[in-house]
Order: C-alpha cells, then sequence, then structure tokens
C-alpha cells in the first residue's frame, strides 16, 4: 500500500532552482522573501508589556534567506513587543550578500542589526573579529550544555561564547526505490563501501535506459556534499596544531577519501562537473520538465538519477506531480517509488556529513543591548525552539529536537546529523568561502592524474588564509 506524505513545493524555472538557496527546511515552496518584514510594537497597556519606556525604541534583526518562515518572524516581533514595549523589525538578507553586508554594517554602530543570523561556517571570521558582543553571561540560561556543541564551537573565541547555534540542518540521501530494485541492489547499503559499490552498478545497469543517467548524482564542485566521503574515512579539511590551523587534504586518510570520489566522479555520477549542490531534487523526479513564458518544454529534467545527496528540506520537493489545493503544482510523497537513506559509514555508525544551519548573535555595536538579549531569551525559549521544530528546523537545544516529529524524515535528520561535522572553525573561513577555493579543488578530482599533487596546492591555498583575522 502506497503511504503518502503531502507535500507543497512551487515549482521553480530551471534558473531560479539553481539560483535559490539550499538551506530550505521548511519547504522549497517557501520562495525566498526579499521583503522587509516589519511588526510595530503593542503598547504596554495593550500588551501587558512592562517596559512602557522602550515604546520609543526599534530593535532590527536580520535573517538570511527564506529559512526562517513569516509564522516565526510574526511570533518574534510580537513577543517581543508584549515582552518589551518595543518594535522589531525583521529584515532578511541574502545568502549571497550576507559577507559583505555585515562586513560593512556590523561596525557601523548607526546601521548595525542589534541581533542578526550568521551562517555557521561563515561565524568564527566574525566572531574572532570581535563583530559580536560577549554573551556568555547568557550560555547557560539560553540552554548551556544542551546546545549543539559544533555549532556552539564556531561562535566562540578562547572560551567565550559570541554566537549560538540557531538551527540545524543535516544531509542524507534520497533514493528512487524502483530503480535500485530494478538494478537489483539493496535500498538499505550497510557501509560506504557497499552504498559505492551499488550507485555504480546502478548507473552501469541504467535499468530504465536513461540518457546521461547517474546511479549517484553528486555535482563537480559539490563540496559540501562530497566532503562526506573524506570525513569517513577519517580525514579533515584543517587540523589545530601547534597554535594554528593547518590543511590537511593530503593525509593519508584524506587522500584515500579523494580516491573513493574520484571513482564515483568516473563511474556513479553524470553531473556537470561545474555544479554544486543546487536542487539536485530535480534530477530525481519524474516530470520535471522546464518551460519558457509560453509554455515550451526547453528541458526535460526527469529522472536522470536514482541517488541524490542533499539537506533534509529536499523531502519537500520530491514525490509524484500533483496539484494542490490552490490548483499550485506540488509534489506528494510516494514510498513506492521513493526512500530515505541516511549514508552509511564503515564503522557502524553513520557517516559524518557537513552541518548545514546558522548561528545567531548581537552586534557588539548595537545601542540596545539589554532589548538584544530580550530576543535571544524569546528566541530560545521553549516555545519558539519547538516552533522551529515543527516547521523542520533542527532546534538548537536538544531537549526539543521531538518537535521534528517522528516520521522517516524527521528520523533520518536526527540520525545523520547525530554524526554530522562542520568545517574548521578557522578565522579565515569565510575568505575561503568567498574565494570558492573548495568548489575549485573538487571541480579537479574527477580528472587529476595526481591527487596528492591536487590535495597539496590546495593545501596551500588554503593555509595563506585559514589563520586570516
Amino acid at each position: 500500500m502506497k503511504t503518502r506524505t503531502r507535500v507543497s513545493a512551487t515549482a521553480e524555472s530551471h534558473t531560479e532552482r539553481n539560483t535559490t538557496m539550499k538551506r530550505k527546511l521548511v519547504g522549497l515552496a517557501a520562495a525566498a522573501m526579499a521583503s522587509t518584514l516589519v511588526l510595530a510594537g503593542c503598547s504596554p497597556a495593550a500588551s501587558g508589556g512592562d517596559s512602557g519606556n522602550n515604546s520609543d525604541k526599534t530593535l532590527t534583526m536580520w535573517v538570511i534567506g527564506g529559512d526562517t518562515p513569516p509564522e516565526l518572524r510574526e511570533y518574534l516581533a510580537t513577543e517581543f513587543a508584549e515582552k518589551t514595549g518595543a518594535t522589531l523589525k525583521i529584515q532578511e538578507q541574502g545568502w549571497g550578500d550576507i559577507i559583505t553586508n555585515l562586513t560593512t554594517k556590523l561596525p557601523d554602530e548607526k546601521n548595525t542589526p542589534d541581533v542578526t543570523e550568521i551562517g555557521n561556517t561563515q561565524s568564527p571570521a566574525f566572531t574572532n573579529a570581535g563583530a559580536f558582543l560577549d554573551i556568555s553571561d547568557m550560555y547557560d540560561e539560553l540552554g548551556g550544555d544542551k546546545l549543539l556543541p559544533s555549532f556552539v564551537e564556531v561562535g566562540a573565541v578562547e572560551g567565550k561564547n559570541y554566537t549560538l547555534p540557531y538551527y540545524f540542518g543535516s544531509r542524507y540521501t534520497f533514493l528512487r526505490k524502483d530503480v535500485w530494485d530494478a538494478a537489483g541492489q539493496n535500498t538499505s547499503p550497510a557501509s560506504l563501501d557497499e552504498f559505492n559499490e551499488s550507485v555504480k552498478a546502478i548507473t552501469k545497469a541504467n535499468p530504465k535506459g536513461i540518457d546521461n543517467f547517474s546511479g549517484f548524482f553528486l555535482g563537480g564542485q559539490d563540496w559540501r556534499d562530497g566532503i562526506s566521503w573524506i570525513f569517513a574515512n577519517g580525514g579533515e579539511i584543517a587540523e589545530f596544531k601547534d597554535g594554528k590551523w593547518v590543511a590537511t587534504l593530503d593525509s593519508p586518510e584524506s587522500l584515500k577519501g579523494l580516491e573513493q570520489l574520484q571513482d564515483l566522479y568516473k563511474n556513479a555520477s553524470n553531473a556537470p562537473n561545474d555544479m554544486k549542490d543546487a536542487n539536485q531534487y530535480q534530477y530525481l523526479n519524474d516530470s520535471d520538465e522546464v518551460k519558457d513564458e509560453d509554455g515550451n518544454v526547453t528541458e526535460d529534467l526527469s529522472l536522470a538519477a536514482a541517488t541524490i545527496m542533499a539537506p533534509g528540506w529536499a523531502h519537500w520537493s520530491i514525490g509524484d506531480l500533483v496539484t494542490n489545493d490552490k490548483g499550485e503544482p506540488a509534489r506528494e510523497w510516494n514510498d513506492d517509488t521513493f526512500a530515505t537513506l541516511v549514508l552509511p559509514g564503515n564503522d557502524g555508525k553513520p557517516a559524518p556529513v557537513f552541518a548545514g544551519g546558522s548561528n545567531i548573535g548581537i552586534s557588539a555595536k548595537t545601542q540596545n543591548p539589554e532589548l538584544a538579549k530580550d530576543l535571544m531569551r524569546i528566541i530560545y525559549s521553549e516555545e519558539y525552539q519547538t516552533m522551529l521544530g515543527e516547521k523542520g528546523l533542527g532546534p538548537a537545544n536538544s531537549d526539543y529536537a521531538d518537535s521534528l516529529g517522528s516520521d522517516q524524515f524527521a528520523k533520518a535528520l536526527i540520525e545523520s546529523a547525530s554524526n554530522s561535522k562542520l568545517t574548521p572553525a578557522a578565522p579565515g573561513w569565510a575568505a575561503i568561502e568567498s574565494k570558492n577555493i573548495m568548489e575549485e579543488f573538487f571541480s579537479k578530482i574527477r580528472d587529476a592524474k595526481d591527487l596528492k599533487q591536487l590535495a597539496q596546492d590546495t593545501n596551500a591555498q588554503l593555509d595563506a588564509l585559514l589563520n586570516q583575522k
């Protein structure tokens, strides 16, 4: 019997898909909101607030992309007004602009956001630069040891807390179960080695005779997914040694992972070599056509892959194509066709995967530090943390993880996150991302004649920036 979960995913053009931010836990139906949300504070008499002196004050909070849905933004603004009497202005920033905007606005006391979301991999650069307020005195009050340790680490400097986890996501694989079955492969491989062999065998078998078919669709520049093979073999991007960060892509463990990746790129994936981790779900679905303004099909992306790896929120855009109650195209998950799989390691645990998500902190230049702290208390309250989980975002506080639910997607998210990893907590990591060094490195893996030399060349690029403040 088919068991289906209704999902909602507004159809996007091929161009839009490849420019939409990937970290959407609410569902890819929620297109990024480019507007500013301003919700006026209620007066103390109307709201029950106890701080009438705040009625003329406005606190600005930045969120990035569409991950924080409108319902949660409204809750924050309303709750903040009720508790403080002040107004909360929530402004959305784009992921492509966030580093530039934070660099220019955070140090400017007249234009700084009082509280801002920041990508977890970007946090070390800004915390080391002194951009955030020391909130160590709030650490226990906001969750303490129940907060995600790896996210806490990238927001800390010399034992002091500057940013804390906002929400987490994790990556796992999605399968076309019908294709795996047709190729005679077990849809629950017990190890990473077994997974690698299965996706290569599926590519070779190509049971549905699809042109340019991938048993495992892995973009040539998709380092955020591909890095799991390095991690799973005990390798690291960089390690902290003798007081500084040192790149280690040429270690024996890292090289073993690179060899496996090269094998997959050559024998399992026909994804474009310049493709990043952009909406891979479109290659798993049937009937995923790209049309021009006149309705003519310009590209057919239908079922180009048997397996993808993506953040858990991708499940909202995987399934049978249906029409929802509003008459809009939507996806309806079908257990007969699709399956989830937490990428297995070779040690009986899930393979380490790159953890998505964000941190959040108070600007060191805020003119309203106490109001900013009030907002942080609301964000880390049981009510808001539970709302995050109910919207599919992994709550920062592990006490509220059960708010994610108990379906297969929640279970896969929690299991994959249990062994997840972040990029090095190095002060220069934001600069590394802005220069696309990892994308360039991964794009060369498929055709590299000497993987060790490639790794050493990339190490040199990383070493020049890792410790840069």
